[in-house]
């Protein structure tokens, strides 16, 4: 199996812009596209494949037909036949709603769903664009409830200014929102459930407010306040940065200037390769495929070794 390319499946939503157009050359004519999904299992939006023989096939076509194959083994063992990493490029023009995603567990119960932990990276920020990532001070779920009422939310925040490169971690549970003017790179469990608690009373096309899911966020809330969702990396040329260890993913910073080569043969997973800058041609020896700023790959667990060949690029590592 071949370096797999996949049509990205395009989101306008409300808070959308056009940088993933403009800046990521994709297929979208829209003002308010918020969201390109890259690599998805999720039901209704499954990606399909976009270059090679198994043009028109869908990732879960893939995996019925060649599970360990594609996923590696001890992949297939934890999650079945279901992809367990869902990639995006997300663009806000707009502040996002405040919001926060259930643990496995939860989400298992309510939705039949994995939870939804989550990592960023910024490619993109405008003057003064920031995050807002968990509360500011020590937090119960009485006084969350009493600032929701009086819509005091918004000074329980904790606000992060960014930048490129700069990478956070989002547990589940934590309160969160993608700030105005940001262009990132999203790394998340296959999960589409989140709990919007506050939406700044914006209204939709039709005139309408979003729906809010307050009472199911109560229970899945952290209102501990805590400084453990900024990820530091070193971002050395021609090595491998580790950035996130986690329990559902892992990611690496990709610095390159010449050719280098990744082992797999190891590795029992899957490789995702996010282009955040720059462009390089990636080859296994089923094949080769280019990539370029804003596109993504998925290299098969059997790929042994996989060969990047570039002048000059960036990119995010994932496996899990």
């Amino acid at each position: 199996m071949y370096p797999l390319k996949f049509h990205p499946i395009m989101k306008e939503r409300l808070w959308g812009g056009t940088k993933l157009a403009d800046q990521l050359h994709k297929p979208s004519t829209s003002d308010i596209t918020g969201e390109s999904w890259e690599l998805s299992g999720v039901e209704g939006d499954v990606s399909i494949v976009a270059n090679g023989p198994l043009k028109g096939n869908s990732l879960n076509e893939l995996i019925q037909k060649s599970g360990e194959e594609l996923l590696g083994r001890s992949v297939v063992e934890r999650f079945g036949k279901e992809f367990p990493i869902l990639i995006k490029f997300i663009d806000a023009k707009q502040d996002l709603s405040i919001q926060l995603h259930p643990h496995d567990e939860l989400a298992r119960s309510r939705h039949n769903s994995f939870g939804k932990t989550e990592m960023w990276y910024i490619m993109d920020a405008e003057d003064d664009a920031s995050l807002i990532v968990g509360f500011n001070q020590p937090m119960t779920r009485e006084k969350y409830i009493r600032s929701l009422e009086d819509k005091s939310l918004l000074d329980y925040m904790n606000y992060e200014k960014v930048k490129p490169g700069d990478t956070y971690f989002i547990n589940t549970g934590k309160i969160h929102a993608i700030g105005a003017g940001v262009l990132l790179a999203e790394i998340q469990q296959t999960s589409d459930i989140t709990y919007r608690v506050y939406d700044f009373d914006r209204r939709d096309k039709e005139g309408n407010l979003r729906e809010l899911h307050t009472d199911l966020a109560l229970d899945a809330i952290d209102f501990d306040q805590k400084d453990d969702f900024r990820v530091t990396y070193d971002r050395n040329e021609e090595e491998v940065n580790p950035m996130v260890d986690c329990p559902y993913f892992k990611t690496n910073y990709l610095n390159l200037s010449k050719d280098f080569v990744i082992d797999t043969r190891e590795r029992d997973s899957f490789t995702i390769l996010m282009c955040v800058q720059g462009d390089a041609d990636v080859a296994n020896e089923k094949g080769s495929a280019s990539l370029t700023k804003g596109e993504t790959l998925l290299l098969p667990a059997c790929s042994g070794k996989i060969e990047i060949c570039s002048k000059g690029c960036e990119l995010l590592e994932v496996t899990v």
